[in-house]
């Protein structure tokens, strides 16, 4: 598919996989998505997107200021966000050679689109709207995904310590398909990227993803911890899956802001506060899957 002002193109592979996953609105929503930032960036194909959960979004401050900034929420199907920590606003880098360019010439340097917030599932939506921005990013030629989150920890770990994700059990009750969608995932976490940022973070696990809004129970925590999960949260898996069936490699991380099995109850305010913390470390990471997929 191809567009003749932005100069946008989609290969066939990935244009029959959205035709697949996207459900009766077909790849449109996507597609439209896909050239509106086409247009704005002036760019027609982007290599990674980067989505910022709570208290991250300035995590990337030292890339200073974006070539172009618009809002999340004037791509087709995307939410304003609406958590605390998250902002409506997708950004636009180009960047080489280890730093930020302004330019567009340079063979080498890598388009980066930021997504400094993100939708939930307890939104009351539905799994369309949580990915949304996933498929037009994959619309968009991304070719990796770094997916950020801050959630609760379940071993005995510290505050403001940055787990890798490696797996994830989706205990959401929902699925980013409708239809026979049938896809793998057991690899959704790309082995790679997982083995780059492990040599930036503290640590390495498995997140589980509920739905949300309300924290677990004590005995929900337990048994969190009793299946394998060591971090829990509300967000990233179902975006993680979407951007895997459409052929994107994907890398996480998962900010501990709050331990689950403390006695103290878990504040909003103080996960996006505690979450902060980690923004030199989330860069690192960011900036080493970048360098990897060069």
């Amino acid at each position: 598919m191809n567009d003749t002002v932005t100069g946008f193109t989609l290969e066939p592979e990935r244009l029959e996989a959205l035709s697949a996953s996207a459900g009766v609105q077909g790849p449109g929503p996507a597609m439209e998505g896909a050239h509106q930032i086409a247009r704005r960036t002036g760019v027609p194909c982007h290599d990674l997107l980067v989505v910022l959960g709570s208290g991250t979004a300035d995590a990337l401050a030292a890339w200073g200021e974006p070539a172009v900034s618009l809002r999340l929420s004037d791509l087709p199907g995307v939410l304003v966000p609406v958590a605390p920590g998250h902002e409506d606003r997708l950004d636009f880098y180009a960047v080489g050679r280890g730093r930020r360019v302004s330019g567009q010439e340079d063979g080498e340097e890598q388009r980066v689109l930021v997504a400094r917030g993100r939708s939930h599932l307890y939104e009351g939506h539905g799994p369309g709207s949580v990915v949304a921005l996933a498929r037009i990013a994959a619309a968009a030629g991304v070719r990796g995904a770094v997916l950020v989150n801050a959630g609760g920890c379940l071993r005995s770990w510290r505050i403001g310590e940055v787990m890798t994700i490696t797996d994830h059990l989706n205990l959401t009750g929902s699925s980013p398909f409708d239809g026979p969608v049938f896809t793998d995932v057991r690899g959704v976490w790309d082995d790679e990227l997982a083995d780059i940022l492990s040599g930036v973070t503290e640590k390495a696990g498995v997140y589980a993803a509920l739905r949300g809004p309300e924290y677990q129970t004590m005995a929900e925590a337990r048994m969190l911890e009793s299946v394998g999960a060591d971090c829990v949260g509300m967000s990233t898996v179902l975006e993680a899956v979407a951007l895997h069936q459409l052929g994107v490699r994907v890398a996480g991380m998962s900010i501990v802001s709050d331990l689950s099995l403390a006695q103290t109850p878990t504040e909003p305010d103080e996960v996006v506060r505690l979450a902060a913390g980690a923004h030199t470390t989330i860069a690192a990471g960011i900036e080493a899957v970048l360098a990897a997929m060069s």
